[in-house]
């Protein structure tokens, strides 16, 4: 599978997490809470440095995640940020693309991960 068409590279998360899943869960947690800050900041009408500001930070969690595709986005709305309105409208939007496409890996993740549990639990149980 190609990395860079996933939301999530895993392997490059599992660098971090070393397959620890409370730590992967922590992570995600934290991505979470901060995309709702930065994503506020990357507004068509905030000033260059709210935006240089929001997009870089933003850029730099979701290299960190192994998100290369939301780095990306990321990486190009930090280009538009002395452009003009259209631009940053193109821009932003396909951040907030990318954000809901890491969010949705996330969700599945977790997801999969509950149930994973509740079937090692109940397997555990009838053991």
């Amino acid at each position: 599978m190609d990395k860079c068409n996933v939301a999530v590279d895993m392997e490059h998360l599992n660098q971090y997490t070393n397959g620890d899943l409370e730590l992967e869960q922590e992570i995600f947690s934290l991505f979470r809470e901060q995309i709702q800050i930065w994503l506020k900041m990357l507004k068509v009408d905030a000033d260059n440095e709210e935006w240089a500001a929001a997009a870089h930070s933003l850029k730099g969690s979701a290299r960190g995640l192994g998100a290369h595709k939301l780095a990306s986005a990321c990486e190009a709305a930090e280009a538009v940020v002395l452009c003009g309105a259209a631009q940053r409208g193109v821009a932003a939007a396909n951040v907030r693309q990318e954000v809901d496409a890491v969010l949705g890996f996330v969700d599945r993740r977790e997801y999969n991960l509950g149930i994973q549990g509740l079937r090692n639990s109940s397997h555990d149980s009838n053991s």
